[in-house]
């Protein structure tokens, strides 16, 4: 059976990128809307019922709009904005992020796709957090660095502008109000969110995410050794999963830590790195912002929504 896939949002970057993912396909039909009726609700509203999956590449107040157009009971919506992310009645489109949670996803009619930042941050914590080695009330910073496709069409309008010109290393949400905090708290089962700045480079793609714990305080310091083993048991027991967790080694520094070094892919690289005479860890994830934190994570929601390979149309 052919499914039918409409792209609210096509024209935007998450949306052609998923749209190229899907090109090839032939288990879907991709619905499309004539540019000039792209702000038509009527013209939308007959896509979105017409179609069994919509995927939402809009910003919040439009991807509510699309999904407010949506009177039957049978379009499955997967929604890449911050709209419905912590929202009741919609899943978490984070397959890995629990045994359960892929299955979730199938058996779900609304499937928020996560933010980009706080994948890394949630694939670093929850399995600390769930396993009693970090207590939820910890005080977690986090920091990390983007390429500049992660602030949309007007940063990478921006960047491309400037060139060589355009700021190598620019530390943003200086304000602490980041958007993605909500869910980096849901998620994680922090108590509250954590402190995070960001950073946007000059470069298009691929990001870290940085999470560094001094466990000194604690009544039980948990060792590197127990820190890199809960982490990578808990991926190891997700089937058809994208992350995976690199051995642990006691190194200084590792050239593979290399923001782009997953672009292209769905994967996700996590590193643990620690020194238990000081008491102190960090967990590291590398991703591609636009792969598994956005486009290749809708697709794999996408596949498993359909009862497909999740892998497919994806490369690991």
């Amino acid at each position: 059976m052919v499914a039918r896939v409409f792209i609210d949002g096509e024209a935007g970057t998450t949306g052609l990128q998923i749209r190229e993912r899907l090109a090839e396909r032939r288990d879907i039909e991709l619905l499309s809307i004539a540019p000039e009726r792209r702000k038509d609700l009527g013209a939308r509203a007959e896509l979105l019922n017409a179609a069994d999956v919509a995927i939402l590449c809009l910003p919040d107040e439009a991807a509510k709009e699309s999904v407010a157009l949506i009177t039957n009971d049978t379009t499955a919506v997967i929604d890449a904005s911050t709209a419905f992310r912590v929202a009741e009645g919609w899943t978490y489109g984070f397959a890995e992020m629990d045994k359960a949670q892929s299955a979730a996803i199938a058996a779900s009619r609304r499937v928020s796709n996560p933010g980009c930042w706080p994948q890394g941050v949630i694939a670093a914590l929850r399995p600390l957090i769930a396993g009693g080695l970090v207590p939820a009330d910890f005080p977690v910073a986090v920091n990390g660095i983007s390429g500049y496709s992660g602030g949309g069409k007007s940063m990478i309008e921006d960047y491309e502008a400037k060139g060589d010109a355009a700021n190598v290393f620019l530390p943003y949400g200086l304000a602490f109000n980041h958007k993605h905090l909500p869910e980096m708290q849901r998620y994680t089962g922090l108590a509250a969110a954590p402190l995070f700045v960001p950073s946007v480079g000059n470069y298009y793609k691929g990001m870290i995410t940085s999470v560094p714990l001094n466990l000194a305080r604690l009544p039980k310091v948990p060792s590197g050794a127990e820190i890199h083993a809960a982490i990578a048991d808990h991926f190891a027991a997700q089937t058809d999963g994208f992350v995976e967790v690199a051995p642990l080694s006691p190194l200084d520094r590792a050239s593979e830590l290399n923001p782009q070094a997953l672009n292209g892919t769905n994967a996700m690289r996590l590193y643990v790195f620690a020194n238990d005479a000081r008491a102190q860890a960090a967990i590291i994830a590398v991703y591609d912002n636009l792969g598994k934190g956005a486009s290749g994570a809708a697709v794999q929601n996408l596949n498993i929504l359909l009862g497909v390979a999740p892998a497919t149309s994806l490369a690991a």
